[in-house]
């Protein structure tokens, strides 16, 4: 058995699968169905998890269609304070995530702990551009008339990471579609949920 901090397994000892799937509120998916997450280290089981079906995908999609003209509508001021919130979050809670990251992943601590500092950047990165909203104004390629460029959001945003940099891909995708004003459906690898 590898070694892990007994804060963190208790932590994820109390993660309670049978809530299921958040998705414009708690479900218990479909059937209720979980998967094992292995530490890589010796395969034995770190924790289940709930297990989406393509039922939930749907739901969450639909959760974030609903979400999505509120948080378009939200001032970009606003959107900003929420990712650098998110970012001080992280950096709160860098020693937990980067345990959690070294076990299910395999990463050394020291790797886990600065892909979790890399992963907060993009927060604050995309916190600050959220409020830079220019557009352009010019004359049009064909000539004889101006052209107005703005920048609006578009609608939900379906994001998929890997394995290998669970938190860094997260946060990459995540926080430019946040800023924007998009909403987003995140489904992360199986072996890093």
């Amino acid at each position: 058995m590898s070694v892990v901090p007994e804060a963190l397994r208790t932590y994820v000892a109390d993660l309670d699968p049978g809530h299921g799937i958040w998705a414009g509120g708690p479900s218990a998916g479909e059937g209720g169905r979980t998967f094992v997450v292995l530490d890589p280290a010796d395969d034995s089981e770190i924790a289940q998890v709930s297990n989406g079906s393509a039922v939930d995908a749907v739901r969450a999609v639909d959760a974030a269609a609903g979400a999505f003209p509120g948080w378009a509508a939200t001032a970009p001021r606003e959107r900003s304070e929420v990712l650098r919130r998110t970012f001080e979050i992280m950096h709160a809670e860098a020693e937990q995530l980067a345990g959690l990251m070294a076990w299910e992943n395999g990463k050394s601590l020291a790797d886990a702990r600065a892909e979790v500092s890399y992963a907060a950047e993009f927060f604050r990165w995309f916190s600050e551009e959220a409020v830079r909203t220019e557009g352009n104004y010019g004359s049009s390629p064909a000539g004889g008339t101006r052209t107005i460029v703005t920048h609006r959001p578009v609608g939900v945003a379906a994001l998929v990471t890997p394995w290998n940099f669970p938190a860094a891909m997260a946060t990459r995708k995540i926080g430019p579609a946040l800023a924007a004003g998009c909403t987003v459906v995140l489904k992360p690898a199986s072996e890093t949920p």
